[in-house]
């Protein structure tokens, strides 16, 4: 027999209760089925005499049966049997057991792998220089549309989304695949490194954006923030009117387109990421993946048939390389949901500030370019700002938890 339980201490003084507690506290395995049939007589009995030992008429023989009786079908809707209640109750403890435990910095680790995918697919486009940034994207977008669709079937999504909500993922696909083209562009254009820098400034003014759109609270951090990313931005960029004709490391005009396509890629990616917001979680994410390939898709195809740059890329390396870089975009967005799903935003783009420094590794190594001190000096301002944001963002998730 079982300690009493609240329940049973609350109710002692009722005799129902107390027929309930001796029903529940028999001693045969299988009381749900066997109750009735081998220890019917002998509970009737007992009850009998608890009944008149509580009421004190051992004469009625009447009012002892219809009592019985009553008590009989109150119990039967009051008490439920103790086999059942073992039963559930075993059940939810090993649900509980059997429930897996997640392993501690695995959201890290995804976040991690993305970080390093995004970084070879940026080493990758910066090799292709025969190919153009946009027939770059369009081919990415392709493979990234043929791998989406057989999830939105398996998920049952659909491909046009809620209806209040598809001016939203058209603007999210929009300015997306803008903010990627105008990524490959400037990694063609300039040093790897501080394309990747600027590109890298996003987060800062995500919170401006959100500021402005969402009436997100902006603090007096986010200012200084701010100071310190257009700091870095103005070092690595150097423009002729603050650094002179003919600045160090500044390789004529293509230094300056892409240092403005950078910059502008960045603005495009804090947008999506304030359109994101406004979504929530109304929209699946395959949805927006989905709109974004679409979009990319044909706006890629448009331009550049615009242009007159859509050309067949070279055989052998050029087309593998094409093709990688689609399957590494692919497992980079894969890697980074799941890192989003298991850790704290603050925390994943803590982790994704190691992509500046591969970028300065692979820059050294595969193209034996050293750093400028005004690159470094840029780069250290925007790392310093984006962290301070993620870092003062999970504090602040920290304590209202």
């Amino acid at each position: 027999m079982g300690e009493l339980t609240a329940e049973d201490t609350a109710v002692a003084e009722d005799d129902v209760a107390v027929l309930c507690h001796t029903a529940v506290s028999h001693e045969e395995p299988n009381c749900c089925d066997q109750e009735a049939e081998e220890c019917g007589d002998e509970l009737t009995e007992e009850r009998i005499h608890l009944r008149n030992n509580c009421l004190g008429h051992d004469d009625d023989e009447e009012a002892t049966r219809s009592a019985s009786s009553q008590r009989e079908e109150k119990r039967a809707t009051l008490c439920p049997p103790a086999c059942c209640v073992t039963k559930l109750a075993s059940s939810s403890a090993s649900a509980r057991e059997e429930k897996p435990k997640r392993c501690p910095g695995l959201g890290l680790f995804y976040a991690f792998l993305s970080t390093v995918f995004f970084s070879i697919i940026s080493l990758l486009v910066k090799t292709l220089q025969e190919v153009h940034a946009i027939e770059i994207s369009a081919l990415r977008c392709f493979f990234q549309m043929l791998f989406v669709v057989p999830l939105l079937i398996y998920h049952k999504t659909g491909f046009l989304g809620p209806r209040d909500q598809r001016i939203y993922l058209v603007l999210r696909g929009f300015l997306g695949s803008n903010a990627m083209i105008l990524l490959y562009y400037a990694v063609q254009q300039m040093p790897l490194a501080d394309a990747t820098v600027i590109m890298f400034s996003n987060p800062v003014f995500t919170s401006l954006l959100a500021w402005i759109f969402l009436k997100e609270k902006c603090t007096i951090w986010d200012c200084v923030f701010t100071v310190f990313t257009i700091t870095g931005v103005i070092l690595i960029t150097r423009p002729s009117f603050l650094f002179g004709e003919h600045p160090g490391g500044v390789e004529g005009t293509s230094h300056i387109k892409g240092a403005v396509a950078a910059f502008a890629g960045a603005i495009a990616a804090a947008f999506t990421f304030v359109v994101l917001r406004k979504m929530g979680k109304s929209v699946h994410y395959y949805l927006s993946v989905w709109y974004y390939a679409v979009i990319g898709l044909l706006e890629s195809i448009i331009t550049v048939s615009i242009l007159g740059e859509w050309k067949m890329p070279n055989c052998g390396r050029d087309r593998w390389m094409l093709i990688l870089i689609a399957v590494l975009g692919i497992a980079g967005q894969i890697f980074l949901t799941k890192a989003l799903q298991l850790e704290k935003a603050g925390l994943v783009s803590l982790m994704r500030t190691v992509d500046v420094v591969l970028a300065f590794i692979f820059q050294f190594i595969f193209f034996n370019r050293a750093p400028t001190w005004w690159s470094l000096g840029g780069a250290l301002c925007v790392v310093v700002s984006t962290s301070g944001i993620a870092v003062r963002k999970w504090y602040s998730n920290s304590r209202k938890s």
